[in-house]
């Protein structure tokens, strides 16, 4: 298999479709493509590995079989390897992570325009709107009630590591940039995921990269 990705300190989508990938157990090669630089518009019709998402990233080669999306990488990953890997196995907690994995997916625009990931950047002064912190507070409220209900296994929101956390990942990642301050039990959990050996091994190579994007270098005005 082949993972196309964008810039690791700042693609926050791209970061969830390589935790999938890891969390699959299976091997993979990755591609980072430098997403929004001065060549971004000739690389992304250039490159024939990218024309099925129209240049968006990730984007998953496994043979013939091409899967972009993460969402769609974590499904079409889970019916290879078994869906107990990415998803609890109580029906109860799936039925819950499953809803959270889809309200990330869908949701929380306000949060994610405001605050762009960027791994290396630590900003204590961001302007935080009623949107943004509504964001914040819907999502630290279902983090306390996966921990409270279903994290009894571990120090992820359903215990062991799985699909929540891999779609949650990135906002661990923006709460530390922009300095959210969060409850006792979410710092543990964003701490559980930050220290994660995955996740320090993307850290590593995102304080590796020289790319900036200037758009994503403060928190959007």
């Amino acid at each position: 298999m082949k993972l196309i990705i964008g810039n690791k300190n700042y693609s926050s989508w791209s970061l969830r479709g390589w935790l999938a990938c890891k969390q699959s157990g299976l091997h993979f090669d990755e591609l980072t493509v430098p997403i929004l630089g001065e060549d971004w518009d000739r690389i992304k019709t250039e490159t024939d590995e990218l024309a099925p998402s129209h240049g968006k990233v990730p984007i998953l080669w496994d043979g013939d079989a091409v899967v972009w999306d993460s969402l769609a990488i974590i499904d079409y990953l889970a019916d290879k390897v078994g869906r107990d890997r990415f998803w609890p196995k109580d029906e109860a907690a799936r039925a819950m992570a499953r809803s959270m994995v889809a309200e990330m997916h869908a949701g929380y625009m306000a949060l994610r325009r405001a605050l762009p990931m960027n791994v290396r950047k630590r900003i204590t002064d961001a302007p935080i709107t009623e949107e943004v912190r509504a964001d914040i507070v819907r999502l630290l409220t279902l983090w306390a009630e996966a921990r409270a209900r279903f994290g009894k296994g571990g120090p992820f929101l359903f215990g062991t590591f799985g699909a929540a956390d891999v779609f949650y990942a990135p906002i661990v990642s923006r709460f530390l940039t922009y300095g959210i301050g969060v409850p006792g039990f979410a710092q543990a959990y964003m701490q559980a995921v930050w220290e994660h050996d995955w996740m320090q091994a993307w850290i590593a190579a995102a304080e590796a990269e020289e790319w900036v994007i200037e758009q994503y270098e403060a928190p959007a005005k």
